[in-house]
């Protein structure tokens, strides 16, 4: 009989809150919101971090590029603090309670959702809409549960596995269709939309949500600064000479190599009491189909095919319909 793993400890928290107080009004009448034009032709550009209040290595990037005063030199650059309200309950030592204040705002990417305008995060995302609707790509920056090397997730659209591979880094790329309880930001509109029908200018769209790590873990923000700074040259809108100029020491070595993770499908929990069998923390390769990993309300849950990858598994937000792992299938770029 499977070993069923008790609840998750707390793990420690050690990457301090930012302090937003010079930059949450922002420049454009939305609220921690900035936008800078540079008045010549190029891409529309955007970077989001704290679409949830506790993932703060994307608020310190932000922050960062905002001190050092990195202004476009080609197109526009969006820059968007997302979830101030969540943020501003962050406490280290209860971290997932700020999330989010009434629902995830990662799940809200729908007309019909936002237009309803009846909670916090939905009538947040009102307000974020035309600026995630103008930009041609995005970067949003997140941080995960658990310890886990940095994950990048591209969405099914083979243009943003290919701006992936341009930017050389992380080495892990998630290839995957979101969540059955809502569309992320990066999915939305013409983000969502197939190769050749999502005209940006330049080309189509790009879209990509970088996962950097455990949200205290100051690792976390190295790799959303490198990210930033990956993005932003690729994009165009920043040559390579002026962001190494500004922004010292933001960028990483590149990846050794770069695995392409394609998700076959998630474990969805039927309650809170799903518990693991061991102490996953996301990308071990389980060798054999049918290997017991869990349990699911008394079910058994099983690797489904040889060589299965573990992408994100979790229990900490654990109640019933909630991803708490991927399935994926994996090979070289």
């Amino acid at each position: 009989m499977s070993t069923v793993l008790p609840p998750p400890t707390a793990l420690s928290f050690t990457l301090p809150a930012p302090d937003l107080s010079a930059w949450r009004a922002g420049n454009t009448g939305t609220p921690g919101v900035w936008h800078f034009d540079s008045g010549v032709p190029g891409r529309h550009v955007m970077i989001s971090a704290l679409v949830h209040g506790n993932e703060l290595c994307g608020a310190w990037a932000l922050k960062g590029l905002l001190e050092a005063a990195l202004r476009p030199q080609k197109g526009r650059l969006t820059l968007a603090f997302c979830n101030l309200d969540a943020f501003d309950r962050f406490d280290a030592g209860n971290h997932d309670a700020s999330r989010f204040t009434d629902e995830d705002l990662n799940r809200q990417w729908l007309d019909e959702r936002i237009d309803a305008a009846d909670t916090n995060e939905r009538r947040r995302a009102a307000a974020l809409r035309p600026w995630v609707a103008q930009a041609d790509w995005l970067l949003d920056i997140h941080s995960m549960h658990e310890p886990s090397a940095p994950l990048l997730l591209t969405g099914v659209q083979p243009r943003n596995l290919q701006l992936a591979r341009a930017m050389r880094s992380p080495e892990h790329i998630v290839i995957d269709a979101g969540h059955k309880d809502g569309v992320r930001m990066r999915d939305y509109g013409r983000f969502g939309l197939p190769d050749g029908q999502a005209p940006g200018q330049g080309g189509d769209t790009r879209s990509l949500l970088i996962e950097c790590g455990f949200h205290g873990d100051p690792a976390s923000r190295a790799v959303a600064q490198d990210q930033c700074v990956r993005f932003l040259e690729t994009a165009g809108v920043v040559e390579a000479a002026e962001l190494d100029r500004r922004l010292p020491g933001w960028r990483l070595a590149d990846a050794p190599r770069q695995w392409a993770l394609e998700v076959t499908g998630p474990v969805v929990a039927r309650s809170s009491a799903f518990r693991f069998n061991a102490p996953f923390t996301g990308l071990e390769v389980i060798a054999q189909a049918g290997t017991v990993i869990g349990d699911n309300d008394g079910e058994p849950v099983a690797t489904l095919y040889d060589d299965c990858v573990l992408v994100m598994p979790s229990t900490r937000q654990a109640r019933a319909g909630v991803t708490v792992v991927r399935y994926a299938r994996r090979r070289l770029l």
